[in-house]
């Protein structure tokens, strides 16, 4: 048995990541800014550390006395010096905490297409913050995944929501290609990086066997939800205008012109899944997608405007 802290993991990923490293017999310290997070609180062995991470004294507070870290923040939408602070300053942070606590393991989530020369902000403020993880001198491993789909996402059940209320869905980055990877890919991910000591020193893409365009995947989910549209791909130009319109939309922000930029490059990897180190293959969307989607009754769009009202 470990102690493990997850920083950034009280959400979608997190939840997952936490299940699968309790039914291991781990003990968790899941960071979290939330009055309360049911969901996590009827796991056993997981403690809710009412937590400011960007402060380092309470940090380093935070990881002491714990075995490993998996450090996940991750922010879709805000400024450059948001997404800075989210993904290369708080890294930083972390790194310099691991240190001063003398926490040597840490697993870094990241993401497929972070570079320092990709056309988002995102993406290149995750490419810093790997590259502080990679000069930290800890027992690291980074974990770049594609885009995370599962029953409970933010992604598939978005498109299949969006076409329930509209006649038709106009879709920025269209011809974009991705690889999604099942959110509990991910977490056995996490779980065998911190069980294999080769993995360390290791930079891993988390890709899934089947490749899709992002109309592709919009198609399906309205398909087997019950409520296929059509699918219209939108010039870069109409797409900016989309992603600034919405960001001025009430609510929560489903689509900037950051993540416009960031379609403009592919989600796929050039390196096969890498079983070999993580001990298992990945499962595939079509595989799964079809039993949930098709008697899904959540409404993902009103769910995040609860969320963000705090109910």
């Amino acid at each position: 048995m470990s102690r493990i802290c997850l920083i950034g993991g009280s959400g979608f990923i997190g939840l997952h990541i936490a299940t699968v490293l309790v039914q291991q017999g781990h003990r968790l310290t899941v960071a979290t800014r939330k009055a309360a997070l049911p969901a996590f609180s009827v796991l056993p062995s997981v403690e809710l550390a009412s937590a400011d991470v960007h402060d380092p004294a309470r940090l380093a507070e935070l990881i002491a006395g714990h075995d490993a870290v998996v450090s996940m923040v991750g922010i879709l939408h805000g400024s450059r010096a948001q997404f800075e602070k989210a993904h290369v300053q708080l890294v930083e942070k972390i790194v310099a905490a691991c240190k001063q606590t003398g926490v040597r393991r840490l697993v870094h989530i990241s993401a497929l297409g972070a570079a320092q020369d990709a056309p988002s902000d995102y993406q290149q403020t995750k490419a810093l913050g790997e590259l502080a993880v990679e000069n930290s001198g800890l027992a690291w491993t980074i974990l770049r995944p594609s885009v995370v789909f599962g029953q409970d996402d933010a992604f598939i059940n978005l498109f299949a929501d969006l076409q329930k209320r509209l006649p038709l869905l106009p879709l920025a980055g269209a011809r974009c290609r991705m690889a999604p990877v099942w959110v509990e890919d991910v977490a056995s991910a996490v779980s065998a990086c911190l069980a294999r000591q080769e993995t360390v020193g290791s930079r891993l893409d988390l890709a899934g066997p089947e490749i899709y365009t992002l109309a592709e995947l919009a198609q399906l989910a309205g398909r087997l939800s019950g409520h296929p549209r059509p699918v219209i791909g939108l010039p870069n130009s109409l797409a900016m205008l989309q992603g600034a319109l919405m960001e001025c939309l009430p609510g929560p922000t489903l689509m900037s012109r950051d993540n416009v930029r960031s379609l403009q490059w592919d989600n796929v990897s050039d390196q096969p899944f890498p079983s070999a180190l993580l001990g298992f293959e990945p499962t595939a969307l079509s595989a799964l997608a079809p039993d949930w989607l098709a008697g899904r009754d959540s409404n993902f769009i009103a769910s995040c405007y609860r969320e963000k009202a705090g109910r």
